[in-house]
Parts: C-alpha cells; sequence; structure tokens
C-alpha cells in the first residue's frame, strides 16, 4: 500500500512542476497536492544541528518543516524512517554536467593562428566572458542519477574551456522536471583557468606566464572599456564588466597555481573561489595565508603496482608520498582553518567520491566540517542558503535518506529527493532474505544459503557437501533462483520461481527436462555458535595509517624544517674574496644575520658554528646570468612576435630538483629568463636558490628588473618547421623593423599618457593602459635592462646602433659567441657578455664559435660572465670557468670571477652578492679544493646564511630516501594484497627547458629523485 501511495505522490509532483500559466494540449490540467511526512528519524538540520526520532513534512517541492513535534496534516503519505539518517542533499560548486560542447578544432600539424576568429569580441579567442552555460545545456538523466546515487541534489555547471570561460549555472538534478524547473540562478559564477580554449587555434597565450599576463590586461582594458573610452563594440568587455558582481572561481589546479591565482586576485581586489587538486597541504603556510576559499577534489591516487621491482623504479619517491599524504589533505585543511568546499571534479568515476570522502574523515577530517563543505558552505558562496544547503521551513525538498550514519563505510544512500522527486537509489526498508534454508523440490533436499548484501544477495545450494552453482534474484516479493548440475559435460538448470513470506520461499519450479514441480524453502533458526563465529569473524575497524612527514618541497632532498639563518665561522681556509684583496690563506669568516660580518685571522669562536675550512677553499656562491630552472609550464610566450607584458616572476616554480642540484654545484643565484622564440621576450626573474622556500621568498624582488630580447635563427622561425612560418619577422632584416615599431609605439603611447596628464586638452580621452607598452617604456626611461639572446654579428651590431638611435643601452648580449668579431665596438657601447666556455656547431648560426671568445672579449674591456643556459651545465659552471683558464689564458681568479662577480655587476646586484666582502649577502660555498679543479665538491652551501647544501648530510640523506622508498613500495604492495586497487607504475616527466622549448612541457626527463 506505501508504494502504491508513493507512486501517485509521484504522477502528482510530476504535473505540479509544470508552469501553472502554460496551456497543456496533450492530456487534462489537473494537479493533486499532498503532504508526505518521514517519521522516526535522525534528521541533521544542518551540519552542526541534529535531531532525533524527528519528523520532516514536505509538501509539492518545499520543506513545510522539520522538528521532534511536527504535526502530521490528515491523509499525508507517511514514510517510517526508523533508523534511518536524512541529511541535506550535497552541492557540487564545480562540475561540467550537463553542458552541451561544441566540438572540439581538429589536431594535427596545422599553421599557427595569431589574430582572433570574431569581430566584436576581444581581441584573443580564449577570452570568453560572454559565454553562458544557461544557454547551452543538455540535461543528461544518466549523469544526474549518477550524482545523486552518491548525495548531490544541486550542482554549479559550467563550461571549464578558456582563460576566460564565462559564466556558470545552478540547477537541480531533477529529472521530473524542465531546466526551468531546475534551475535556480542561470548566471551564478564567472570562470577562470590558465589554459588555452580547446575550440581555437589562436597561438597566444601558448604558456602560464602569457595567460596571466592576459587576464591582467583584460583587467585593465574592461576598466577602461566601462569607462566609456573605447570606440568599438567589445561584447565580451561588457560581458566580463556584467560578470563581475557573479562569484569568480578560477580553476587553478596545483598548489602553486593557486597562490598564483590568489596573487594575481589581489592585484585587482578579487578574492577568487580557487578550484584546487588535492596537493595544498604541500604549501599550506601559504595557502593559509592567501586567506582564499577552495574548491577540493577528492581523487586520491591509487597505489602503484610495484610488484615489479624494475618497473617500482620508475615511481618517483613524491608520487609514492603523496599516495600516502593525499588523504589527509582535508584535515589539514581543516586544522588550519582554511575554508573550502568539495567537488566531484577529477574523479574517474563518480561512484569513488562517497568512499573517498569516508577515506577523509577516517584521516581526520571532522564529520561537521565535511557536511559543511557539502551543504552550507557552497550555498552560502553562490547566495543561495535561502533555497538549499540546510533542512529547513520554506527550503527546496533536497534530502538524502541514509541507512545510517554517512560516514560509515556500511552505511548507504537509500533515497534522494530532488525538489520533492523522490529518487530511489535502494531501498528504504529492503526485505532480508538472508540465512540458511531447507530447498526442497522434485524430492531433492538442498541447504541453500544465502549472505551479501541486501542490495545484491548471494545465494549457494549444497547437497551431499557438493556445491552446486546458484544464482539468485530478488525484487521484493519476488524471488528466482538457478541452479546448475554437476554434469560438466552439458550444461543443465534448474529454474524456481516464487515469492518470499515469513520466512519461507515457495513457488514453481522447472526442472532440467521441462516438467514443472512445486519447491520450498524454508529458513533454519540461527544456530547460537553460528552468530558466534559471524562475531569472531567480523572485520577489523578501518585505521588511517601515519602521514609521512610533508618535507619543503615535498619531493627527495626536501626539508622537513625549512633551513633557518645560523652564525657560522669557517676557519683556516683559503678565501677567494673576487675583490682587490685576492686570495688570503688561513682565513676565518664569520657569518651572522645572513651577512658576511668579519673576514680575519683567529676570529673567536664564541656562539658560533664553526666549519674546519683547513685545506678548502670559501668563495662567493655562483651566479648563473642565464638560467631557464625552475620555471612552471613554459619558458616561451611565443603566440606573439612581442611578449613584453609577460613575467617570469609570475612563475617560478620552488619545487623544480634542478635548485637543489644547483646548490651542490655551488649556484646561489640564478637569472630566469625567457626563451627565444620571439624578438622581444618576457621579463626576467632573479631568485636566490633558497630550497624548500615559495617563489616569493626566493625573487629578489629589489634586484633591477631585466627582460629578453632575441635575434636570429629562434626569432625568424627558421627551425619551427615549414607550417609554423607565417609570423613576422621571417628575416634578421625583419627583426630590426619590428624593434623599431614598438619602441616607435612606445614612444607615442608615453607621449599619449604625457599630453593626457598634462592636462591642456579638453575633451580629453584617458589612453588605453598597455602593459606592454609600458614595460618598453621602462627600457627608453632607463629603468628596465636588455639581455638579448645573440650570435651572429651583423645582427649584434644592429641592435646596438638601434638602442643608441633611441636613447638607450642594451645591457647583456648573451650566447654571444661571435662576440670577438666586434669586442671592441661592444665596449665602447659598454654592454656586457656572457657566454659559453666552448659550445659551438650546435645550429648553423653558431658555426664560427671559438672558445677563446670570453677571453678577446675581456681582453677588449668588455664585462664578461660564463653562463649555463642549461640546468645540467648550470651544476658545473665551476668547469666552465676554469676553461677560460685553458682558452685564453686568463688567471685564475679572473675566471672564477666569470661566474661570480662578473654576473653580480652584469645583473647590478654586486652590492649584495659575487664576492666575499664584509657586508654582503652570506651567499658563499665551502670547496673541498680549488673550486676550479675538476675534482673539487661543493661540501656546503650557503645563500643568506642558511645551509641548504651539505655535502656531509648528503649521505644519511640518501639512506633516509632509500628507507623511505622501500616502507612505502611495502605499503604499497600490502595495499594490492588486500585486494585494493592498483595503478600501473609512471615515470614522472621533469624535463629541462631551454632557450628554444616551445610549450609548457619539457621532452627531456630526470625523474629518478623526484
Amino acid at each position: 500500500m506505501r508504494k502504491l501511495l508513493v507512486l501517485l505522490l509521484f504522477l502528482l509532483t510530476i504535473s505540479g512542476h509544470s508552469q501553472e500559466y502554460f496551456p497543456k494540449n496533450d492530456g487534462v490540467k489537473q494537479s493533486f497536492k499532498n503532504y508526505t511526512a518521514f517519521t522516526n528519524a535522525t534528521i541533521y538540520l544542518s551540519a552542526t544541528q541534529k535531531i532525533e526520532k524527528a519528523t520532516l513534512l514536505i509538501k509539492e517541492n518545499k520543506i513545510i518543516e522539520a522538528g521532534t513535534n511536527v504535526t502530521i496534516p490528515r491523509g499525508a503519505a507517511i514514510i517510517d524512517a526508523s533508523g534511518k539518517t536524512i541529511y541535506p542533499s550535497f552541492i557540487d560548486l564545480y562540475s561540467e554536467f550537463g553542458i552541451n560542447k561544441p566540438n572540439a578544432r581538429p589536431s594535427g600539424n596545422f599553421t599557427p593562428q595569431y589574430d582572433a576568429n570574431r569581430e566584436g569580441f576581444y581581441w584573443n579567442d580564449h577570452i570568453k566572458p560572454e559565454y553562458n552555460a544557461y544557454e547551452n545545456l543538455n540535461y543528461d538523466s544518466k549523469g544526474a542519477g549518477n550524482l545523486r546515487e552518491v548525495g548531490f541534489g544541486t550542482v554549479l555547471s559550467h563550461h571549464n574551456d578558456g582563460v576566460i570561460a564565462g559564466t556558470g549555472l545552478l540547477w537541480t538534478l531533477n529529472d521530473f522536471g524542465t531546466n526551468a524547473d531546475r534551475m535556480l540562478k542561470d548566471k551564478v559564477s564567472q570562470h577562470f583557468t590558465f589554459s588555452r580554449s580547446k575550440f581555437t587555434k589562436q597561438s597566444y597565450p601558448s604558456s602560464m606566464m602569457g595567460s596571466m599576463a592576459l587576464l591582467r590586461q583584460v583587467f585593465h582594458d574592461a576598466k577602461w572599456y566601462a569607462q566609456g573610452n573605447a570606440s568599438n563594440k567589445d561584447f565580451s568587455l561588457e560581458a566580463f564588466n556584467s560578470n563581475k558582481s557573479l562569484l569568480q572561481i578560477f580553476n587553478a589546479g596545483d598548489k602553486l597555481n593557486a597562490l598564483r591565482t590568489a596573487k594575481l586576485g589581489d592585484e585587482f581586489g578579487i578574492k577568487y573561489l580557487i578550484k584546487g587538486s588535492g596537493n595544498e597541504f604541500e604549501r599550506i603556510d601559504e595557502i593559509k595565508k592567501s586567506g582564499a576559499t577552495f574548491i577540493i577534489p577528492i581523487n586520491f591516487p591509487d597505489a602503484y603496482d610495484v610488484s615489479d621491482p624494475y618497473l617500482a623504479q620508475q615511481v618517483s619517491l613524491s608520487d609514492m608520498k603523496f599516495w600516502n599524504q593525499a588523504p589527509f589533505n582535508l584535515k589539514i585543511l581543516a586544522d588550519n582553518n582554511i575554508s573550502f568546499v568539495l567537488t566531484t571534479s577529477d574523479l574517474k568515476e563518480t561512484k569513488s567520491f562517497l568512499s573517498n570522502l569516508r577515506k577523509a574523515v577516517l584521516y581526520g577530517l571532522p564529520k561537521e566540517k565535511a557536511l559543511i563543505a557539502l551543504t552550507e558552505a557552497p550555498a552560502k558562496l553562490v547566495n543561495q542558503y535561502d533555497k538549499v544547503g540546510s533542512i529547513s521551513k520554506g527550503k527546496l525538498a533536497n534530502f538524502i535518506i541514509v541507512s545510517g550514519d554517512l560516514f560509515e563505510e556500511k552505511s548507504t544512500i537509500l533515497e534522494n529527493w530532488v525538489q520533492g522527486n523522490q529518487n530511489i537509489i535502494d531501498k528504504i526498508n529492503p526485505t532480508d532474505i538472508r540465512g540458511t534454508y531447507d530447498l526442497v523440490f522434485d524430492n531433492h533436499k538442498f541447504e541453500l544459503k544465502i549472505d551479501g548484501e541486501t542490495s545484491k544477495f548471494e545465494a549457494k545450494a549444497v547437497k551431499d557437501s557438493i556445491n552446486f552453482g546458484t544464482k539468485i534474484q530478488f525484487n521484493d516479493p519476488w524471488v528466482n533462483l538457478v541452479i546448475k548440475n554437476q554434469d560438466t559435460t552439458k550444461a543443465n538448470f534448474v529454474r524456481l520461481s516464487g515469492t518470499f513470506s515469513k520466512d519461507l520461499m515457495q513457488g514453481k519450479a522447472v526442472l532440467e527436462n521441462g516438467n514443472e514441480t512445486f519447491w520450498t524453502a524454508t529458513k533454519k533458526v540461527t544456530e547460537v555458535k553460528e552468530e558466534v563465529k559471524k562475531k569472531e569473524d567480523k572485520k577489523e575497524e578501518p585505521k588511517a595509517p601515519s602521514i609521512y612527514a610533508v618535507t619543503f618541497p615535498n619531493i627527495s632532498f626536501g626539508n622537513e624544517i625549512k633551513p633557518k639563518q645560523e652564525t657560522i665561522l669557517f676557519k683556516n681556509v683559503t678565501v677567494w674574496t673576487g675583490e682587490k684583496e685576492g686570495n688570503l690563506k688561513e682565513t676565518d669568516v664569520l657569518i651572522q644575520n645572513g651577512k658576511i660580518v668579519k673576514i680575519g685571522k683567529n676570529l673567536p669562536t664564541s656562539g658560533a658554528k664553526v666549519v674546519d675550512g683547513t685545506g678548502k677553499h670559501l668563495t662567493a656562491g655562483i651566479i648563473d646570468e642565464h638560467s631557464h630552472i625552475a620555471i612552471s609550464n613554459g619558458v616561451n610566450e611565443g603566440g606573439q612576435n612581442s611578449s613584453a607584458e609577460v613575467t617570469i616572476e609570475d612563475v617560478v616554480n620552488s619545487e623544480d630538483i634542478n635548485i637543489y642540484r644547483n646548490l651542490a654545484g655551488g649556484v646561489t643565484s640564478a637569472n630566469l629568463l625567457h626563451g627565444s622564440a620571439n624578438p622581444i621576450g618576457g621579463r626576467a626573474a632573479f631568485i636566490k636558490l633558497k630550497w624548500g622556500y615559495a617563489p616569493e621568498e626566493m625573487l629578489v624582488k629589489e634586484a633591477p628588473k631585466y627582460i629578453k630580447f632575441a635575434l636570429g635563427e629562434n626569432v625568424k622561425q627558421s627551425n619551427w618547421g615549414d607550417n609554423a612560418r607565417n609570423r613576422f619577422p621571417q628575416s634578421r632584416m625583419g627583426v630590426e623593423q619590428v624593434y623599431e615599431d614598438y619602441f616607435t609605439r612606445a614612444i607615442e603611447y608615453k607621449n599619449e599618457w604625457d599630453t593626457y596628464k598634462s592636462g591642456k586638452v579638453k575633451n580629453k580621452i584617458l589612453p588605453r593602459f598597455d602593459i606592454e607598452m609600458e614595460v618598453l617604456g621602462e627600457i627608453l626611461a632607463k629603468k628596465r635592462f636588455i639581455t638579448c639572446h645573440s650570435y651572429v654579428q651583423s645582427e649584434i651590431n644592429m641592435l646596438m646602433k638601434l638602442a643608441e638611435r633611441y636613447g638607450f643601452k642594451i645591457q647583456t648580449f648573451t650566447h654571444i659567441l661571435e662576440g670577438y668579431k666586434l669586442a671592441d665596438k661592444m665596449s665602447a657601447h659598454g654592454v656586457a657578455g656572457s657566454t659559453f666556455a666552448d659550445w659551438w656547431a650546435y645550429k648553423y648560426e653558431v658555426n664560427d664559435a671559438i672558445p677563446y671568445n670570453a677571453a678577446i672579449m675581456q681582453n677588449e674591456g668588455v664585462k664578461v660572465s660564463i653562463n649555463s643556459d642549461d640546468a645540467e651545465m648550470s651544476r658545473r659552471l665551476n668547469q666552465e670557468a676554469a676553461k677560460t683558464v685553458k682558452y685564453g689564458n686568463v688567471t685564475e681568479e679572473q675566471a672564477w670571477n666569470f661566474v661570480t662577480l662578473n654576473p653580480a655587476k652584469i645583473l647590478q646586484v654586486d652590492n649584495k652578492v659575487g664576492s666575499i666582502k664584509v657586508g654582503k649577502d652570506a651567499d658563499v660555498v665551502l670547496w673541498s679544493d680549488s673550486p676550479l679543479s675538476i675534482y673539487t665538491r661543493a661540501e656546503k652551501t650557503l645563500v643568506d646564511g642558511i645551509i641548504f647544501y651539505d655535502l656531509e648530510k648528503e649521505q644519511e640523506v640518501m639512506s633516509a630516501i632509500q628507507k623511505e622508498r622501500a616502507e612505502l613500495i611495502n605499503s604499497m604492495l600490502d595495499a594490492k594484497n588486500k585486494g585494493m586497487k592498483t595503478q600501473l607504475p609512471k615515470k614522472k616527466e621533469n624535463g629541462h627547458y631551454h632557450c628554444d622549448t616551445l610549450g609548457e612541457y619539457c621532452k627531456e626527463s630526470h625523474y629518478k629523485y623526484n
């Protein structure tokens, strides 16, 4: 009777959701409205308010009342929910559910597209704020069912495509209505990513720093447009400005990207709701300081199948640790009072959401905070808490009925009600037929055992200790059994169908020969010893493992505690000062508060950590003037012939293992340069190699600012392939015209602003703020300095003359392998040369390179440094410097200055670093022998008085890494043996960027210690 009543309610609520003022031409228009009451339930009105033996009363799509003293109206359908728990249904704020996506552009080797395809919209096709998800819907009943099965009733859907991806809508997972019924708010959010759109070929941006620069320019342009300064119509900027009042959601992903997102938001006064990736715990202090709220996926990785020791070697320690640590992420966020909501996004299968949620709770996430993150918090973020997010009067009847505590593994979601519509997932009060029966048919007697779950029973028929293959189906009260005989030569079956009632099954049996007979199965009285056995066989309660220490960074050689400054006294060491004092033997150097405070003999040791330097050498740390390590997602922004608007400072990667490797080679600072894909590249970042510190802590913000220019084959796309050669310039002559054009425009831009600011012109229109022109203006004003990728004499000469025409000088020619041909002109111009020691003939324009280049340039008065442009070479720059002693007969001290004091002078930071001098930063290296020897090793590398590399402790660290790997491998093998899911070993690809690397990812991989 109750089932018929619920079915009748279904029919009534379906008609109730149609628009009342719409005509109905396919039948009669009658609406029967009634109440439904759920009694004797445990109800979570909210995450923090629970009531026992309570009643929930709903009518149509709304909650009427919930409490312990609810009056049930006459005629209401009553559902007994004894032993059940009712929760508000969940809300997912990050979904692409129901979005009707266009066809992706074809893949293949196509000619790059440099201009936008659309007219009347923004100049970049990856900016699409005008896209509205609510206009592109295709409700997916199957997908909705999958989400309802894990507790969701409401989702925020959007199209995750493009740097600005348009707006999202909030709607319910209601199969019984139309989109008009489901939609709670058509525009609720505006969405951002760092990724290009899949539906356009436009080349820019081609890197993360390009995406960040593009976003900044959009903000400036939108403000300028809103003030009425544009002469053209731009539907994209109009939509962007209109969407500013919406919730701003940024799909950042990785924790470093989350920090970049928060920083970008701070620039423009926006608090983004940041979609993370689940690794936020790895930078928890910085994440907390950001003050951001996060959308967190719970896609915990499966254990790796490491049973093959050779394949196991491919799995990095960081991936092994992440398997152990990832389920603790939500606990750590909660412990640090970081606001977050949860999403099914990034899951391979939606059905794994509940098991992962329970795992997070097992690993320490408080249940209350888990519920808040699924109900109240998302509802408030979208300003819809008056409709969803809790169980209270007047809100939508969106709730789930659970067999017990939601977070217990044995509990199941039985029903999910969305806008008053019942969705049955499992029977709310299922008939339990489990037990042992006496089965009789055709004068045969079997023992029938039924076990399994109430949602899926399993059966086994036994006679004379012989097990007969048995299948069972149960749809209360109907039962069907199929029993296979024991004849292995042919397949014969007995088919039983009947009903179940009060411990008795009975019905008709069809035998192997087709004859029919009657069958019965009578339940046996459960024996006490069987109950005892069940208790003995009861599974142990699952327990969370211990978390492996999170290190900084969270890969091999990371530090459990960030290293701190120490007071250190180096005794009796040979000091390479790099200054006029030269090399001082048997000398002491005192380091305190990150500075070099004393140099002399027999310095007192009180309060200092003493390092015996007898027979060893102390030098200033190596400075790599041209490096591409520690950069995230692209070293080139080659989508345009000028990318002055981008900056490497946006994408410093503190997790790059090459930082540690460089420290092991005595490098303490690096000038991170944009690549050479275009004549005007991006801005540089000067960093100190503070291993384990955050990107912002590595940046030397007070250092003079630089930008990368480039000449030669790369910028004219000589080696890009025939299909890619459609961007200006395509010749060395064209490169010069690019510079002429941009500097002329920069002057015009400055004049326009000067005129505007002067106030002399009436009816003045505010000029457009152009980041690219602002940067070029800094060059003209001698506030930003050019490092130029260069090879060929004629081009080098051209750029010096061009700079002189525009009233500035080039600061550095890097590579400069034909510098020896015009060293006198370089000296006269005042430009430095940062070169290779002996690289040549690796491409055509390098054919004239000679290893005497550095010495010849120095002899002509050019400030010379030796750089790496390579993550491997940078580890042995000391040896590269030593080559100049052989090729050119420079003194050892001069050679050493090529990688210390000279690059410091070229980068204009020699007042802080580059030599050992009282008052300078304590960036020093202790070597086991002369720093120019091929046998020497860096024993200690200090940056700002902090020991970041210590050879003495390295073997201990290596042993700890090996021990940690072994423990994690054993844990993964144990997980496999317990039947848990595993994945095949994967090699983590971490390549090296070079000047000509295009795209966001590298090709070369060095994975062993990542």
